[in-house]
């Protein structure tokens, strides 16, 4: 929570800051609306994927993956399993984890939160940087421990805790037994896990080689967590990858460490056997965790997309609520064939007010600069190496420095996820001779974004929109329009992004009033993941930069 109240140092040499007044971010939704007692999906829009679930009394919290971005892991509380908070972020120190120059997709996956005996656990691999840890905290909103690895883990990935019988275990994908038999075989293990030292012991079993059904040689076994129900120790996974054949199964023991049976009604989630051509459609559902409520519903919440065409989203993986029904011992959450619904019945628990900051539905917010820190869900690219950025007198002031946004580092970039297919993001943003360039950024990795940026030319303001689509690009990008600017330095200049499923636009204003379009019906697929590649999805965000010697 501490990671924004730094203010950075300046020196004559350096670029002077850039001085933005305000953001506002603004999304519309498609579709009908929710009526009384009904909630629309997903509960988090936007790059919020691999949702984990636990619960404590009436209180439920959750966290979702951020791979290389900074701070990561965001932590969510909710009493109704609708409107949830942000209340903190998991990984806010440099000093637990290290993204270097890793790739905007790596660092940190699918993490599992639960909670024993009054002690938060947050179960998750940081690959490339480290392998599989486990962190912990008193309180869900921080600060978490630096991590205890896990070396007994190695070459697995989404590792989740399980306490039953007075006894903890911990499970994750891995390598198969032998030799991997096809591109994408893996197999889901257990091992004792001691709470005291945080560490495995014992042998690791073998719960789930390959899926549920190895003769179709399934692919990507993955994200697992058992629970137990009447007699019985469940054991869900995502099969099939994250793409349109994602899917969710399930197998069930009457012991912990198995063996397991799977339903022969599997995948009891997906989208995966409906029409490509469906209206508003959602697809690549799967990686789900499940939870209760006081009244005896069991509810899921997992990940899925919501393209514009195709298999081309922007949005990222979002978080969906489901009910799940049990049938004759076994969960279900769709049936074959069956579309994900939109707008459906709330939870049986006692509503509570939306949040401050919306999560779902059609929504603006506007940050003014003038708290002592950025709300929860900013973030950079990978962790910073200096002090950049500061809030002061209204302001957020970023100082330009040498590094770009294609640098794979950590340029001075300040972000917030793009939440709508219909969308936009509006700044006003200060900058005088001695500053290199800064504006607003469409961003989905450092290899593929846009950014309308106010700069100078000769002495003379000018406003540029740039691209990078694709890494033959140059990293700071190419110039797709310029043109000079009748305006003083120093004065506010309006900048904004408008997001229309693929197509973008690049627009300013010098009054707030009246606005002229600098490009319009940009090429958005770029940043899709279909184009870009990929775990995660776009953001705006507020950037600085200053390549010149000084």
């Amino acid at each position: 929570m501490l990671w924004l109240t730094f203010v950075s140092a300046h020196s004559a040499a350096a670029a002077a800051p850039a001085a933005f007044d305000w953001f506002e971010y603004s999304g519309t939704e498609a579709g009908p609306a929710a009526g009384p007692g009904e909630f629309s999906n997903p509960i988090l829009q936007g790059f919020y994927p691999d949702p984990s679930i636990t619960q404590v009394g009436n209180d439920y919290y959750l966290v979702t993956s951020t791979f290389a971005y900074f701070p990561g892991l965001p932590v969510f509380h909710s009493r109704d399993l609708v409107n949830w908070t942000q209340v903190g972020n998991a990984i806010d120190r440099n000093s637990q984890l290290d993204f270097k120059a890793l790739g905007l997709s790596r660092g940190v996956f699918a993490p599992g939160i639960s909670w024993h005996d009054g002690t938060f656990y947050i179960a998750n691999t940081c690959v490339d940087c480290g392998g599989n840890f486990v962190i912990t905290a008193s309180d869900p909103a921080g600060p978490w421990s630096d991590p205890a690895w896990l070396p007994d883990l190695e070459g697995g990935i989404d590792p989740s805790l399980v306490f039953e019988d007075g006894q903890a275990f911990i499970l994750n994908n891995g390598p198969p037994p032998g030799e991997p038999k096809y591109d994408g075989h893996r197999a889901i293990w257990i091992q004792r896990f001691d709470t005291r030292t945080l560490k495995t012991f014992g042998p690791r079993t073998l719960l789930l080689d390959g899926g549920v059904r190895p003769e179709e040689k399934p692919i990507w076994i993955e994200g697992p967590h058992i629970f137990s129900k009447d007699g019985y120790y469940y054991l869900i996974a995502a099969e099939g990858g994250t793409s349109v054949n994602h899917s969710q199964v399930v197998l069930r023991s009457k012991a912990v460490t198995g063996p397991y049976e799977p339903f022969a009604g599997n995948p009891i989630l997906t989208q995966r056997d409906l029409p490509e051509d469906r209206v508003l459609p959602v697809t690549s559902a799967g990686h789900a965790d499940f939870v209760t409520t006081p009244s005896g519903e069991w509810w899921t919440t997992f990940l899925a997309t919501r393209p514009y065409s195709g298999d081309y989203y922007n949005t990222g993986r979002e978080t969906f609520l489901l009910p799940v029904r049990w049938v004759d011992g076994w969960p279900r959450i769709t049936e074959p064939g069956a579309r994900i619904p939109t707008i459906l019945k709330r939870p049986d628990l006692p509503a509570t007010a939306p949040p401050a900051t919306p999560t779902r539905g059609t929504f603006t917010v506007r940050e003014e600069f003038d708290g002592a820190r950025l709300p929860p869900g900013w973030m950079m690219m990978r962790n910073p190496r200096q002090l950049w950025w500061s809030l002061q007198s209204g302001q957020l002031l970023l100082q330009p420095r040498a590094v770009a946004l294609g640098d794979q580092g950590n340029p001075s970039f300040l972000a917030r996820r793009q939440q709508h297919l219909q969308a936009s993001a509006t700044t006003s943003v200060r900058i005088d001779s001695r500053t290199g360039e800064a504006g607003l950024v469409a961003l989905q990795n450092d290899d593929y974004w846009y950014a309308i940026v106010v700069g100078h030319d000769g002495g003379h303001p000018t406003i540029t929109v740039k691209r990078r689509a694709g890494p033959d690009d140059p990293k700071v990008g190419k110039v797709v329009a310029s043109r000079r600017l009748a305006t003083q330095p120093g004065l506010p200049v309006q900048l904004r992004i408008r997001a229309d499923g693929p197509a973008y636009a690049f627009d300013w204003s010098s009054d707030g009033t009246t606005w002229t379009t600098l490009v319009d019906k940009a090429d958005g697929t770029i940043l899709s993941t279909k184009t870009a590649g990929g775990f995660v999805g776009a953001v705006f965000g507020l950037y600085a930069y200053d390549g010149g010697a000084r």
